[in-house]
C-alpha cells in the first residue's frame, strides 16, 4: 500500500497556472506508474493524466493536453501536475493515484491506492 498525500490545490482566476503535488510514502515510488484524476461536482471521477516509473512515458485526457504537465521526482518520492492556462471547467478535487504496475493507463481499475484529494477551483 503507498500512501498518497497531495497539496497545491487553491483558487486561481481563468487563464492562470497552478501546480499540484503528490508526495508517496510506504512502498518503492520509483517502481509505479502514477495518475492524476479529477471529479468535479456532480460528475464521475475522470482520468487527467498518467506517467510511467520513470517519468519517460505520459498520456493525457484530450482536455487538458497541451495546457497540463505530469512530472515526477523519484528521488523525492513526488508526482507533479502543472496547470496552464486554467479554465472554469478545470474546477474539480484532482486526486492522484498509484498504480501496481511499471505502466499504467486510463482507467481508475490500474490504480490500486488514491490520495484524498486536493480542490482546485477557476473563477471566471
Amino acid at each position: 500500500q503507498v500512501l498518497l498525500v497531495e497539496s497545491g490545490g487553491g483558487l486561481v482566476q481563468a487563464g492562470g497556472s497552478l501546480r499540484v503535488s503528490c508526495a508517496a510514502s510506504g512502498r518503492t515510488f520509483s517502481t509505479l506508474a502514477m495518475g492524476w484524476f479529477r471529479q468535479a461536482p456532480g460528475k464521475e471521477r475522470e482520468f487527467v493524466a498518467t506517467i510511467n516509473w520513470s517519468g519517460g512515458l505520459t498520456r493525457y485526457a484530450d482536455s487538458v493536453k497541451g495546457r497540463f504537465t505530469i512530472s515526477r521526482d523519484n528521488a523525492k518520492n513526488t508526482m507533479y501536475l502543472q496547470m496552464n492556462s486554467l479554465k472554469p471547467e478545470d474546477t474539480a478535487v484532482y486526486y492522484c493515484a498509484a498504480a501496481n504496475s511499471l505502466y499504467a493507463g486510463y482507467s481508475q481499475t490500474d490504480y490500486g491506492s488514491w490520495g484524498q484529494g486536493t480542490q482546485v477551483t477557476v473563477s471566471s
